[in-house]
């Protein structure tokens, strides 16, 4: 991969339904334990931030990366609060394919908000990674269509990747 991508991970979750940990079996994300160890100028996924995450924040995720919030989305809450750290971005609304939160608005896996985001920003060859590791990965895209076709995003090269 090209962009560092790290998981800030809490282990609150059952490990075997766990995105961060298959994208990290996979070598494709770093899992990083403390909020110290979130590099200062990295985009930081997060659904309370202040900002939404633009095209701009492509220059940044190059140079310094991009860090997902890996927590139960019960406890998530305040974890999203305590997080200072790095340059907080959140994502639109956007509708979940995953098996255990399938059809929820906003409560998006590591790997879909990941995806998500390097979808916005241009980077195809990096969301179609993670999402061809999960057998629901095509489902993400269909789901949220109107979302990706009016960012310019070429739903049916995704799709046909992710087959």
């Amino acid at each position: 991969m090209r962009i560092k991508i790290f998981s800030y991970y809490l282990a609150q979750d059952d490990p075997k339904k766990c995105t961060s940990k298959r994208l990290a079996k996979h070598g494709l994300l770093r899992i990083i334990k403390k909020i110290s160890e979130i590099p200062k100028k990295a985009i930081v996924l997060n659904p309370l931030a202040e900002n939404m995450l633009s095209k701009e924040d492509s220059a940044l995720v190059l140079v310094h990366g991009i860090v997902v919030i890996d927590s139960s989305w019960k406890k998530g809450y305040e974890i999203f609060r305590k997080i200072k750290r790095g340059e907080q971005r959140r994502l639109p609304t956007l509708i979940a394919a995953n098996p255990v939160n399938y059809g929820k608005q906003f409560e998006l896996s590591s790997a879909e908000a990941l995806a998500a985001a390097f979808l916005y920003l241009g980077f195809y060859e990096e969301a179609i990674m993670i999402l061809s590791k999960f057998k629901w990965g095509a489902e993400f895209i269909k789901l949220n269509t109107e979302f990706f076709l009016n960012n310019c995003i070429d739903e049916d090269l995704l799709l046909t990747k992710l087959q």
